[in-house]
């Protein structure tokens, strides 16, 4: 459904604090997603304006900024409606808002129809400025940068493997942990499970980025999709433990299917991240990417080989 067929009254929105959260169609189900203002003392922020904020454009408050915690096509899609306030990404990822040819970077897709398909869905689905047009003033942060909004602080908290930008926020507006609110982007805690197949996606990264959320201590936290707002740290600590699961659960299906020896195509056929039988845009693209990050770390551990194009687990 595009933003412009939704009436802005049928989204959820709820208070948090000095947060609003705005949640998207179907709880930021893709390509929606759920995005939030802070209002503090001095300045107000918007992170990660998406479609749904797109649906919401008439009744949206004074911004002074926005801030990205990756430049995925969902995250920005509604960041051209601020045209004359600072738009900011961790400078990994800052290419992605300063043109569509940077974003498509992020990607990596090898020029083709493919390639040139996702350019122009996102220019039209997605409302990035055409090439040559002018984008906002792009800023940049780096991981432990504190925004202050008067009253109300944004921590960064640089996590990545999702993109290599990618990163996770800390709000705080006092002392305690109920105090406390953490913005996951993509880290979703989803049962589809962590997604690390673009160019710049990295499996050990994005390992890394979940142990390291182990140790933040909160009361709120929020993803872009699907979930959205959990309450309880032992609540989201029991989510991530799900989450995190499903990289072994990945690799141990595909160490069983390479007992027997097996070419690239057929183990991106065979389906890991996805579910088996599933096409669609970017499906055998992303399939690629993550198994083929699975497979590099085998080999160099000297668990699998890789002889005439072919995988196999080793024996013994």
């Amino acid at each position: 459904m595009r933003p412009e067929e939704l009436d802005p009254a049928t989204l959820e929105s709820r208070q948090v604090g000095p947060i609003t959260i705005l949640f998207g169609y179907e709880n930021g189900k893709y390509p929606y997603g759920n995005s939030f203002c802070i209002q503090g003392e001095n300045q107000c922020a918007i992170i990660d304006p998406s479609l749904g904020i797109v649906a919401r454009k008439n009744g949206l408050p004074e911004v002074d900024m926005v801030i990205h915690s990756h430049t995925h096509e969902d995250h920005i899609a509604g960041t051209h409606l601020f045209p004359d306030v600072p738009w900011y990404a961790h400078y990994e990822d800052a290419l992605g808002l300063e043109s569509i040819e940077g974003l498509m970077e992020i990607y990596g897709l090898p020029p083709g129809e493919t390639y040139d398909a996702f350019l122009r869905n996102i220019e039209s689905a997605f409302y990035f400025p055409h090439s040559g047009s002018s984008v906002g003033q792009v800023r940049k942060f780096e991981e432990g940068h504190v925004f202050d909004f008067g009253g109300v602080t944004l921590e960064v908290l640089h996590t990545p493997g999702h993109t290599r930008g990618h990163c996770c926020f800390l709000v705080r507006w006092g002392d305690s942990p109920d105090k406390r609110f953490v913005y996951l982007g993509d880290i979703e805690l989803t049962g589809f499970g962590p997604y690390y197949g673009d160019a710049w996606s990295n499996l050990e990264d994005f390992e890394s980025s979940m142990k390291r959320l182990e140790t933040v201590d909160a009361q709120w936290w929020l993803t872009f999709h699907h979930k959205g707002l959990i309450e309880g740290r032992e609540t989201f600590l029991q989510m991530l433990e799900k989450f995190s699961a499903m990289i072994g659960d990945r690799e141990s299906r595909l160490l069983d299917y390479i007992v027997e020896a097996r070419t690239l195509d057929e183990i991106v056929a065979h389906r890991f991240v996805y579910r088996p039988g599933q096409t669609g845009f970017l499906t055998d693209w992303t399939e690629q990417g993550s198994m083929l990050q699975h497979l590099d770390r085998l080999v160099e551990a000297g668990r699998v080989s890789h002889v005439n194009g072919r995988y196999q687990v080793n024996q013994g």
